[in-house]
């Protein structure tokens, strides 16, 4: 039976930015070869909608309805622009590698003070030689959209034994206004190794833009990682990002992931534990207003007995904004000994917002430990009245409220700077409600 896919006016604008950007892209023959293939994957697929049930929620053909042209390269004035966003995006003692529009900014980054500890490269300079970046097997059209247009990102490499002396912070910053960025960058980390990865997203004036990033990281075994994801785009922005990690044994991985900002952004995030003896940690809040929409999706797999993982999602949801949170556990079948555990709750603001929570368990082996919950509700009026009672104002009793819901997901940041950070966006994100 021969099937003829129909293209949205959103596939046919792809369509039009691959043919038109064909010359920018940077890698060998085989690289263009690898970016074609990507390309035909998300022609036969299409932008994901409704009818495929990991984007039930976050229906792209809908919300987004067309893909951007490729964002310039930034000139002197944009570096310019980016270098005041990089300064008040920038987590004090962390070493900044920034990419603008998609285009890695040497002059915005700290790439001498990493030399000592990190090995590193640009996305670009990797695919002159190889092709493997771009090489994934997902069938997922969003990442095979990113494969085929990604213009630039950075390459990490650190040694086996090393402990970084500072954070290494990703600053993606947005400068071109209704244009878009696709970005891929790869961090390896050595065995015995202690690294804490920051990925931060901010616009500098920049409006209606999208950003397609990608980041794949390998861990290897008794090692000690923090992976960081702030996500601060402008308010018309719409941002999708997939990690991809595999950790190896006797590893401990603490995810943390914000979002408060763009108008329509997902994380998707698909970790495999395959080393026993590994201790996985991910924790996210959702802080949404107005009309935005928040999709967080999580595949867990555990592949490899005696491996312990837990989630715990936080959503506050204002006004009719729209949280989604899905998550997955798998346990193979030779994952004996396993323990995982979920639990999103989300904090409803109005009447008119929206929670959907989806926890799932695949569980294949009979000897396990697995568990998942998932609650949506409002501030308590109690607790709210006991406040004010005490001379409140229902503001500033409301953001107490708040703070103490999403500060079990916050703590489990260890950095003390980093976690003061990060307790700092939300309570500006409060201060803008009020």
């Amino acid at each position: 039976m021969n099937v003829a896919v129909a293209k949205t006016g959103s596939g046919r604008a792809v369509s039009d930015l691959f043919a038109s950007a064909e010359g920018r892209l940077p890698g060998s023959p085989d690289v263009m070869a690898a970016r074609c293939e990507a390309f035909e994957t998300y022609e036969r697929l299409g932008l994901p909608h409704r009818r495929i049930e990991e984007w039930k929620y976050t229906d792209l053909r809908a919300l987004v309805g067309e893909v951007l042209p490729l964002a310039a390269v930034p000139d002197a004035t944009a570096l310019k622009r980016a270098a005041d966003a990089v300064k008040a995006h920038a987590i004090a003692g962390a070493r900044k590698l920034v990419l603008v529009d998609g285009v890695f900014a040497a002059e915005l980054s700290d790439v001498k003070a990493l030399a000592s500890e990190v090995g590193f490269k640009t996305l670009r300079e990797t695919l002159d030689k190889d092709a493997g970046l771009l090489k994934t097997a997902s069938t997922d059209a969003v990442i095979a959209v990113n494969a085929a247009l990604a213009t630039d990102g950075v390459v990490l490499s650190i040694a086996d034994g090393t402990q970084l002396s500072a954070p290494v912070q990703i600053i993606h910053v947005a400068i071109a206004a209704s244009a878009s960025a696709f970005t891929r960058s790869q961090v390896a980390i050595g065995k015995g190794a202690r690294a804490t990865i920051i990925e931060s997203f901010a616009a500098a004036g920049a409006a209606a833009y999208q950003v397609n990033d990608a980041v794949i990281v390998s861990i290897g075994d008794d090692a000690d990682v923090a992976h960081i994801r702030l996500m601060d785009d402008a308010a018309d922005a719409v941002n999708i990002t997939s990690q991809f990690v595999t950790v190896g044994a006797n590893t401990k991985l603490n995810v943390f992931n914000m979002t408060s900002g763009a108008a329509v952004s997902r994380l998707q995030g698909f970790i495999t534990l395959a080393g026993e003896g590994s201790q996985l940690s991910v924790n996210g809040v959702n802080l949404l207003k107005k009309t935005e929409h928040g999709d967080t999706t999580l595949v867990v797999d555990h592949a490899v007995p005696n491996c312990v993982s837990r989630e715990i999602f936080r959503a506050v949801i204002d006004d009719r904004a729209h949280s989604v949170f899905q998550g997955r556990i798998i346990v193979r079948p030779d994952a004996q000994k396993t323990d995982g555990k979920m639990m999103t709750r989300a904090l409803l603001l109005s009447d008119e917002a929206e929670a959907d929570n989806k926890p799932e368990l695949e569980i294949f082996a009979d000897d396990v430990s697995c568990g998942h919950g998932a609650t949506a509700g409002a501030l308590d009026d109690s607790l709210l009245f006991y406040l004010k009672a005490r001379g409140l104002p229902e503001k500033q009793a409301q953001a107490l409220l708040i703070q103490a819901f999403v500060g079990e997901a916050i703590e489990q940041i260890a950095d003390d700077t980093l976690r003061e950070h990060v307790i700092g966006i939300a309570e500006r994100w409060l201060e803008r409600r009020s």
